[in-house]
């Protein structure tokens, strides 16, 4: 199995590879959440369903120079990602103390898989508090972001608090009582997706029957999340903050930054994802889409599309003003309209 040992301080982060490329994708998955959350982006980047572990991590030569990544990428080259269990999840180390979680440290761990995978430079997706990651990341390591996707990013303290109202308090109480995988499936699909995309019908089924069987069967088998590494990412969300210095750096690091939210998200507030990318021009573009706080489930093609955009304005070097203004009107329609099942070579060109 594929892990990155951190020899300072003993933490193993699990991991996964997938597709091919010079074009390097770092995704960082969010609260509770394991590296495979991100099947939908892995499949739309790379059109690829099965990882590339035991292969070994192609070294690119360009202009003599190692080019394990590096905005000069051949014609018709592809896409690799890497997704990975944040520690206190899934396969990752799961420490004991509340005090080894801060994204801060998570965003250590995230640098430290680059140097593991031998990685210059990535483009940098996050989800939820994974996005706080990315951030985290983002102003630790600027030169090594090539571009950097937030998607349902939220604050810390009492930002990242979810909109109190008499449905969140139902499911948070739920949430508290589930002690098995069925009843912690129905919280989380209730939590995470809204209630028009869980009736649709696919078949003789909904989706909320497809997602139920696959909640149940993903928990069963790798368990439920301990309350050691639950309660230390939340600790790690509640201690997040941003400064205004590093706030500033991402800014004048010259990458550019997308910021997707679903527009029914119950979990991270979209007014707080506004504010972030006002604070974050003149390099940010928000784009909003009508979905819940997975939105990247509900929409893939929308959100995928996005992503690719900002892969192929990074490699254009497309101004930070033309790329915040970029379809600032453009509906939900039309944005899936432009998005095409099979990924276009010329996006990674």
């Amino acid at each position: 199995m594929p892990y990155c040992d951190q020899s300072s301080n003993g933490i193993r982060i699990f991991y996964r590879r997938c597709g091919h490329g010079s074009t390097k994708v770092l995704l960082i998955i969010g609260l509770a959440g394991t590296h495979d959350s991100w099947g939908p982006q892995i499949k739309g980047l790379t059109g690829a369903v099965e990882p590339n572990d035991e292969e070994e991590a192609p070294t690119e030569t360009v202009g003599g120079e190692s080019n394990t990544l590096g905005e000069e990428v051949r014609e018709g080259d592809g896409i690799e990602v890497c997704c990975f269990d944040n520690r206190g999840v899934g396969r990752s180390s799961v420490p004991t103390e509340k005090s080894d979680y801060t994204t801060t440290i998570m965003a250590e761990d995230a640098l430290a898989l680059l140097d593991h995978l031998g990685w210059k430079n990535a483009h940098v997706f996050g989800h939820s508090m994974g996005a706080m990651i990315a951030c985290k990341l983002a102003a630790m390591a600027p030169d090594r972001i090539c571009s950097l996707a937030l998607l349902n990013v939220t604050g810390g303290g009492f930002e990242c608090f979810p909109k109190i109202d008499l449905q969140m308090l139902s499911l948070a109480f739920r949430f508290l009582r589930a002690k098995t995988p069925e009843q912690r499936a129905m919280v989380d699909l209730e939590t995470h997706y809204t209630k028009e995309y869980l009736d649709e019908c696919v078949g003789s089924c909904t989706r909320r029957d497809i997602l139920y069987q696959d909640y149940v069967k993903a928990i069963s088998s790798s368990g439920m999340q301990s309350n050691y590494g639950f309660e230390g990412q939340l600790n790690a969300c509640w201690t997040h903050n941003m400064t205004s210095k590093e706030l500033e750096t991402i800014r004048s690091s010259g990458f550019l930054v997308t910021i997707i939210h679903g527009r029914d998200d119950i979990i991270a507030q979209l007014d707080h994802a506004r504010r972030l990318a006002k604070k974050l021009q003149p390099v940010a573009r928000m784009v909003e889409l009508h979905g819940a706080h997975l939105v990247s489930h509900e929409r893939p093609e929308e959100v995928n599309l996005a992503l690719m955009e900002l892969i192929k304005a990074s490699k254009s070097k497309l101004e930070p003003e033309e790329w915040s203004h970029l379809a600032e009107s453009e509906s939900d329609e039309k944005r899936a309209d432009k998005y095409e099942s099979k990924r276009d070579t010329d996006l990674v060109t």
